[in-house]
């Protein structure tokens, strides 16, 4: 299994790597803002399902996607609201997890067999990982650890074997963060599903009508 250190060397080289590994179906590894994460073309289902059966994810569990910009939100989500909107404006790139339903037609499976009518979606703030989706368009992501298991922060502490992951990506020592704030735009009102990075304050001052936690 290659590694590539991504504070080494030319970055716009690294990103050709993962860029080719992830167009021919496999599944690499690569930092995030606070943790290693598991990445797959989203339209690749076989490299979608090994990356679930990597994580030891059950069936029907569906991973979350990942896009260059919000521009290209509307290519694979429909019924987009203008609140949600706004904290695309506010919060993208960043820790802000967007739950929306998806395109209807759309030929890929993030795990769930297309039978949650729900995606959630994100731009990262990894200039490294932005690089990369700028290239390939959506990739279902997942965190690198195993269910149940704590992120994985220190790139010494990845462990996966060449017939598992094309590529591993590392960044030393990732600091700590609070996992994403997660927003739901599925219904009629927004809801917070999970306060995280971004305080509920700062969604509610964007976004007044919304509810949970």
């Amino acid at each position: 299994m290659a590694s590539h250190d991504i504070s080494q060397g030319d970055i716009s080289e690294h990103v050709s790597v993962a860029v080719a590994a992830l167009k021919d179906g496999f599944v690499i590894v690569a930092p995030l803002e606070n943790s290693y994460a598991l990445m797959a073309d989203a339209f690749f289902h076989d490299a979608v399902r090994a990356m679930h059966v990597l994580r030891g994810d059950a069936l029907g569990v569906a991973a979350q996607v990942a896009i260059a910009n919000k521009g290209s939100i509307d290519g694979i989500a429909r019924s987009i609201s203008d609140d949600a909107r706004i904290l695309m404006d506010n919060f993208w790139p960043g820790a802000l997890s967007i739950n929306l339903k998806p395109q209807l037609g759309l030929s890929w499976d993030l795990g769930d067999a297309n039978s949650l009518d729900k995606i959630s979606v994100r731009v990262p703030a990894s200039e490294f990982v932005l690089e990369i989706l700028k290239k390939t368009g959506p990739l279902a992501i997942a965190s690198a650890a195993a269910v149940g298991t704590s992120p994985i922060q220190d790139g010494a502490d990845l462990d996966f074997s060449d017939v598992e992951v094309a590529v591993v990506f590392t960044a030393g020592v990732l600091p700590q963060g609070a996992p994403s704030t997660v927003v739901e735009f599925t219904g009629a009102q927004g809801r917070i599903v999970r306060e995280g990075a971004i305080p509920r304050s700062e969604i509610t001052a964007l976004v007044s009508d919304i509810s949970g936690e």
